[in-house]
């Protein structure tokens, strides 16, 4: 079963979309199975992270903000803002897809596990993510 979810972000950051997938699981109805995750973009991207204390994202976004900085010198793709190629840098570091394994029905996430959009811009827009399910 293969499902495109639409996420808006409306701020750079990481973006709590457990609940949807926990929903798309549970509609499959499978015993055992594989979620896989990926998203539709370049500047954007998906991690599995701590949802219990969000200091842990905060602290999170500013790390990965001081490692890519936004306005270096260095930097020739500008057209579309001071954002944008940092957001690309922050993308190619981190994750575009997930697999994470179902049991039971249910994501196979610890305790305090999470799935996030990780936003790197500060527009606000939708993201695609799409959802392979298989049993």
């Amino acid at each position: 079963m293969i499902k495109t979810i639409i996420v808006p972000v409306d701020r750079q950051g990481l973006h709590d979309i457990t609940q949807s997938i926990i929903q798309l699981v549970g509609d499959a109805g499978w015993a055992e199975g594989l979620c896989t995750l990926y998203i539709q973009h370049t500047s954007a991207s998906l991690l599995i992270q701590e949802n219990y204390d969000v200091s842990a994202r905060h602290d999170l976004e500013a790390w990965l903000n001081r490692l890519v900085p936004e306005h270096d010198p260095l930097y020739t793709h500008t057209l579309e803002g001071a954002d944008d190629m940092p957001a690309h840098i922050k993308s190619a570091l981190t994750a575009t897809s997930l697999a994470i394994p179902i049991v039971d029905n249910q994501l196979a996430l610890g305790t305090w596990q999470g799935i996030f959009l990780w936003e790197h811009r500060r527009q606000t827009t939708q993201r695609k993510i799409v959802v392979h399910l298989v049993s």
